[in-house]
C-alpha cells in the first residue's frame, strides 16, 4: 500500500530520534564558573579542613559560591557567574599562600545518569567561553644552530673513534662546521669517514694558516627537515604543557611554515598560562673543567642565584633536558625545593658512564634560557622594529659526585617552591626543539564571551522563528510536519556536535542558522513537487509518494554538492573556518535525515493508507 513505512523503518527513525533527544539533553545543563583548588607540591594535601577554611574565607571576603567539593586531585569551587569566580580567585590565592595552586576553571553540571552513558555538553569555544589566544613564532635559524652543536659532538665522538687527531670543530657563524687538522693527509681519511656517517652533510676542504680544514654544510633537504623537526616537537611540547595547565578542549595547531596557533578557552590567567607556555628553559648537565683543562674546551658560567660567582666548566654537555622521563618537584632534608629527576634509559646510560669515571669531581647543572630582546633600528629614515634572540645560561648547582649516577637523582639550587614546580612541569612536558617568540595575543573575556552566546542564541531563535511561521503559513499541515522535523533536526544536530566533542565556535552558530535554512529547503522541494502532481490530477497518495521519491535525486546533488564545499572549508580553512565547516557538515547530513526520512514518516502516519480526495498544501 502506498505511503506506509515498514514497522522496523518507522522503529528504527524513531531509536535514533530516541537517543538523539539523550545525547542532546546535557546542553540544557550548562557549565559552572568555578576555581580549581590543588597543592604546589607533594607535601600539600586538599583535605575537607582545607575546603571548610576556603568557605570562611570567600564568605568574610562577602563573595557568593554555590558549592564546594573535594575532588581526587584537588578541590572545586562552584559560583554563579564570572564576577564572583575572579574575586573569589584572587581572594582565596592571597589567603591560602604559595603552597596552592589557584586556578580558573569551568565544571559541568551534567547529571550523573547521563554522564554514565557518555552524554556530555557541546564544548565551547574560544570566542563564546572566553579565554586567551597567543600566536607564536619558531625561530628556525635557532633550530638548525641547535642541531649543528649536536653534531659537533657527534663528529668529536666518531673521529675519536677512529684515533684522527683534530685540533678543533667549531661552528661558525654562517651556520657552518669547520674542523680543523694539523696534515691534510689526517683531513682526508675525516672526510672519507664522514661522508659515510653522515650523509647529509656537504663536505669541503682547504687549506689556510699552516693547517688543513674541513667545512661541514648542510643540504637543503637536511634543513626542511630539521625545521619541520622542531614544529612537530614544539607542537607536541606545547600541548603537554597546556595538558599540565588542566585547559579544556585547548587549541594548539601549525600555521604557516614557522607559526604556531594556541588557543585557551576559559583561561583568564594570561600571564601565568604565557609564563609557561612560552618558557624555553632547558637543562645541560656538565662536569666541571680541570685545573689543567685548555681553554679552548672550556667556558665560563656564573651561578644563577649568586651574581658575581663563577665556576668553569667543560663545553662537552653529557645529557640535556630531552633526557628527562619524569620530574617531580618537592623538598629536600632541610626544607629546601628541589625537583627529583628521573632519566630515560639512553640518559641514564650516558650519566653513569660519565660519573663512573669522575668521582669526586663537580658536576654543574645549567639552567639554559632563551631569549630575546626588541632593538629600534633605522632603515631607509624609517624606525623599524627587530627583534634579537640570544641565549643565557647560569650555573643551579654544583655538586660533588661521591658514587656513579644513574637514571634518578635531584636538582637543588632553587630559589622557590613555585620555580622548582615550574621547572618540573617543564622537564615533564619535554624541552623545545627551537625557541618560541609571542607574535600575537589576544584574552577573551567571559563577558564578552557570554554576550556571543546570547546574541547568537537569539540569531538561532529569530531564523527559526520565521522559517516556522512561513512554513507553517504557505503549507499548511505540511508545514506544520515540516516544523516539527526541522525541531528535531535541530536536536539531531546538537547530538551529533556532543558525542563528536566538537567545538562550537560563533562561525559554528553560523552555520547552524544556515541549516535551519537548508534544512526546510528541502521540504519544499517535496512539498512543491507534491502540488505540481495534483494540478495534473494524480491521486493524493499517488502524489504525496511521487513528490518523496521524484526530489529525492535533487536533494541529494544540492546536498551533496554544499557538503563538498563544507569539505573543503574544513580541509583548507583554520580556526572559526574549521567551526563553521562542522556545524555545516553535520547539519547537511542531519537535515536530509529529517527531511526525507522522518517527514515522511509523520506524513506517513496522518495519511497514509487512506482514502483521501484533496489536503491542505
Amino acid at each position: 500500500m502506498l505511503n506506509r513505512f515498514p514497522l522496523w523503518k518507522s522503529a528504527l527513525i524513531i531509536i535514533v530520534l530516541f537517543f538523539a533527544g539523550l545525547y542532546a539533553l546535557p546542553n540544557l545543563y550548562p557549565d559552572d564558573y568555578a576555581v580549581q583548588l590543588s597543592g604546589s607540591r607533594q607535601d600539600v594535601k586538599i583535605d575537607e579542613q582545607t575546603l571548610s577554611r576556603v568557605e570562611s574565607v570567600l564568605k568574610s571576603s562577602g563573595i557568593d559560591f554555590k558549592a564546594t567539593e573535594l575532588q581526587e586531585r584537588g578541590g572545586l569551587i562552584r559560583f554563579s557567574d564570572g564576577e564572583n569566580q575572579l574575586r573569589g580567585r584572587e581572594a582565596l590565592a592571597a589567603a591560602l599562600g604559595e603552597g596552592y595552586v589557584v586556578a580558573l576553571n569551568l565544571a559541568p553540571t551534567t547529571p550523573q545518569w547521563l554522564s554514565d552513558i557518555g552524554a556530555g555538553p557541546m564544548k565551547l569555544g574560544l570566542d563564546l567561553r572566553g579565554g586567551v589566544h597567543f600566536l607564536l613564532e619558531v625561530d628556525m635559524a635557532q633550530a638548525v644552530s641547535q642541531r649543528l652543536d649536536v653534531y659537533v659532538s657527534d663528529i668529536k665522538g666518531n673521529l675519536r673513534k677512529e684515533r684522527l687527531r683534530y685540533r678543533e670543530v667549531e661552528h661558525r657563524d654562517d651556520g657552518s662546521l669547520s674542523v680543523r687538522f694539523a696534515d691534510a693527509a689526517t683531513r682526508d681519511e675525516a672526510e672519507s669517514l664522514l661522508k659515510k656517517t653522515f650523509p647529509e652533510f656537504m663536505l669541503t676542504n682547504e687549506d689556510a694558516d699552516d693547517a688543513s680544514y674541513l667545512f661541514v654544510n648542510l643540504s637543503e633537504a637536511t634543513l626542511r627537515e630539521i625545521e619541520d623537526y622542531a614544529i612537530k616537537q614544539n607542537l607536541t611540547t606545547l600541548r603537554n604543557r597546556v595538558n599540565e595547565l588542566g585547559v579544556a578542549e585547548p587549541l594548539v595547531q601549525r600555521q604557516g611554515r614557522n607559526r604556531i596557533v594556541v588557543q585557551l578557552p576559559g583561561v583568564q590567567d594570561a600571564a601565568a598560562a604565557k609564563r609557561i607556555i612560552g618558557k624555553t628553559a632547558n637543562l645541560e648537565f656538565r662536569l666541571e673543567a680541570k685545573p689543567d683543562a685548555s681553554r679552548a674546551t672550556t667556558e665560563t658560567y656564573e651561578f644563577r642565584s649568586e651574581p658575581g660567582r663563577t665556576a668553569v666548566l667543560e663545553k662537552d654537555v653529557i645529557i640535556t633536558g630531552s633526557s628527562v622521563a619524569n620530574a617531580q618537584s618537592n623538598f629536600d632534608e632541610n626544607g629546601q625545593p628541589q625537583v627529583s629527576i628521573t632519566l630515560d634509559s639512553k640518559g641514564g646510560q650516558l650519566m653513569g658512564r660519565v660519573t663512573r669515571d669522575a668521582i669526586q669531581r663537580r658536576m654543574a647543572v645549567l639552567f639554559v634560557e632563551y631569549k630575546s630582546r626588541m632593538i629600534t633600528e633605522t632603515v631607509n629614515g624609517e624606525e623599524v622594529e627587530k627583534r634579537i634572540p640570544y641565549v643565557e645560561k647560569r650555573i643551579i648547582s654544583l655538586a660533588t659526585i661521591q658514587s656513579a649516577l644513574g637514571s634518578s637523582f635531584r636538582i637543588t639550587g632553587l630559589d622557590n617552591p613555585q620555580e622548582s614546580s615550574e621547572l618540573a612541569l617543564l622537564l615533564r612536558a619535554g624541552a623545545l626543539a627551537a625557541p618560541i617568540y609571542f607574535v600575537e595575543e589576544r584574552t577573551v573575556g567571559p563577558s564578552m564571551g557570554a554576550e556571543n552566546i546570547e546574541l547568537g542564541t537569539l540569531s538561532v531563535q529569530i531564523g527559526f522563528a520565521l522559517v516556522l511561521l512561513f512554513m507553517l503559513v504557505y503549507y499548511k499541515v505540511f508545514g506544520l510536519v515540516a516544523n516539527i522535523a526541522l525541531t528535531l533536526n535541530l536536536v539531531l544536530l546538537v547530538a551529533v556536535m556532543s558525542i563528536l566533542s566538537a567545538t562550537l565556535t560563533l562561525p559554528g552558530i553560523a552555520g547552524i542558522v544556515l541549516t535551519v535554512g537548508m534544512a526546510v529547503d528541502a521540504n519544499v522541494l517535496i512539498f512543491e513537487r507534491i502540488k505540481e502532481e495534483l494540478k495534473i490530477g494524480m491521486p493524493v497518495q499517488s502524489a504525496i509518494h511521487s513528490g518523496f521519491a521524484r526530489a529525492f535525486t535533487t536533494i541529494l546533488d544540492a546536498n551533496v554538492t554544499t557538503l563538498l564545499a563544507a569539505l573543503i572549508l574544513f580541509a583548507m580553512g583554520t580556526g572559526p573556518v574549521k567551526g563553521f565547516a562542522i556545524t555545516l557538515s553535520v547539519g547537511i547530513l542531519t537535515s536530509m535525515f529529517t527531511a526525507i526520512l522522518v517527514t515522511r514518516l509523520m506524513i506517513n502516519l496522518i495519511y497514509g493508507g487512506k482514502q483521501i480526495k484533496s489536503v491542505k498544501i
